[in-house]
């Protein structure tokens, strides 16, 4: 990509994760606009941040045209397979992720989708585990579309940023240790803010793997 100011769609930004992808969206330089989609308000505003409140993803295509001259989606919206059967997970983790990147494809067919998937998924789409199948369908489906790039992301443990307002108990708990497990397995732990920065890497300078595990996300988050 020539020029390196991107503009980026981000999804889920109401949830910790989205909600760090798009505080560090709002402080990289790189970053030249963010239009941030949800159900709910992000609770960020100002500067360059626009939001559309939209409640059902499976219409999204209604608002096609707002989505236009985006450089890339940093897809975060999700639930966990907690407490849920596999046709409840699908629904949400598979059919609404891809109804909404075929939108995104269909009028930005040059741009870059970077899906937030997790460590452990299931390419083969045949293993015992339930969420891994899903988001193994999930991540092959979303290669086959017609985008410049598609980027699976497959992080561990991640760290929430400072001054998070969407962070659950659990995690209030880990981020008091972090540097003790970080030292213990870099393989596993990372920050949301190296995320991040290998998301915005990635689409201003690419990458020649489409499955982004926890090494490759340490890499890009270090590229300049």
């Amino acid at each position: 990509m020539t020029n390196s100011k991107i503009k980026v769609i981000i999804t889920g930004a109401s949830g910790m994760v989205g909600e760090g992808v798009l505080q560090e969206c709002i402080a990289d330089d790189k970053v030249q606009s963010i239009l941030v989609i949800g159900r709910k308000p992000c609770g960020y505003s100002g500067g360059k941040i626009k939001e559309i409140l939209h409640s059902d993803f499976s219409t999204i295509s209604v608002i096609s045209d707002q989505l236009k001259e985006y450089d890339a989606c940093f897809f975060c919206a999700g639930i966990s397979s907690l407490g849920i059967n596999e046709d409840q997970f699908t629904k949400i983790t598979y059919d609404l992720t891809l109804g909404f990147a075929k939108t995104f494809a269909e009028v930005n067919p040059n741009s870059i989708f970077c899906y937030i998937s997790g460590a452990g998924t299931d390419s083969s789409e045949k293993g015992k585990q339930m969420w891994a199948r899903v988001k193994g369908k999930t991540e092959n489906d979303l290669l086959k579309l017609p985008f410049k790039s598609v980027y699976n992301f497959r992080p561990a443990f991640m760290k929430p940023n400072k001054g998070a307002k969407n962070v659950k108990g659990f995690y209030r708990v880990i981020n008091a240790i972090f540097p003790l497990l970080r030292a213990f397995n870099k393989n596993y732990f990372l920050t949301l803010q190296e995320v991040v920065k290998a998301m915005i890497n990635i689409t201003v300078n690419g990458y020649p793997s489409h499955t982004i595990e926890v090494k490759d996300i340490a890499i890009l988050a270090n590229n300049k």
